[in-house]
């Protein structure tokens, strides 16, 4: 069975974050053995938004960041070891110089208090449901984290609610 939303960025509350349920991966040649379903609804991606609460770096390493939407925390990982991971090393240089510089410039942007609008895999570490952060963006709009819950809401209901649920063996 396809799953429409799988690779897909859904729009999501820290609330529904933090309820996902996890579950084995729907393909076999996924580098990740681990997914995540909303209702039976397969899902790899998510996008938030709300208020950064905490920051903790390690140079070099990664950014661990927390968002707050007002329905609860999510844990928020942007790796910055792109230079030294040897998951990179196979891949051409041009290439990771690209994607470390990109993460540079995401965590530079990352301070206590701003609204972030944080995309990324849905993973776990230690048994709580987290971000791998892929992109991060600082919002200007006031209006940004209200939009996004009213955008969920609208979503959850006439989108994810409704499409064709996997059956969960």
């Amino acid at each position: 069975m396809e799953h429409p939303i799988y690779n897909t960025h859904v729009k999501l509350l820290a609330f529904d974050l933090l309820s996902l349920t996890q579950t084995p991966s729907p393909s076999s040649s996924s580098s990740h053995s681990i997914s995540f379903s909303r209702k039976g609804l397969l899902l790899s991606r998510a996008e938030t938004v709300g208020t950064v609460t905490s920051l903790h770096l390690k140079p070099n390493k990664f950014l661990k960041f927390v968002v707050d939407d007002g329905t609860g925390c999510i844990t928020c990982v942007l790796w910055l070891n792109h230079l030294h991971s040897p998951y990179f090393s196979r891949r051409n240089p041009s290439d990771v110089r690209l994607i470390a510089n990109a993460a540079n410039r995401f965590a530079s942007e990352v301070k206590l208090g701003v609204t972030a609008r944080v995309r990324g895999r849905i993973t776990t570490y230690r048994g709580k449901v987290q971000i791998t952060v892929s992109d991060v963006v600082v919002e200007r709009d006031p209006n940004a984290e209200t939009l996004h819950w009213l955008d969920c809401l609208r979503l959850a209901r006439k989108v994810y609610d409704v499409l064709p649920q996997r059956k969960l063996a």
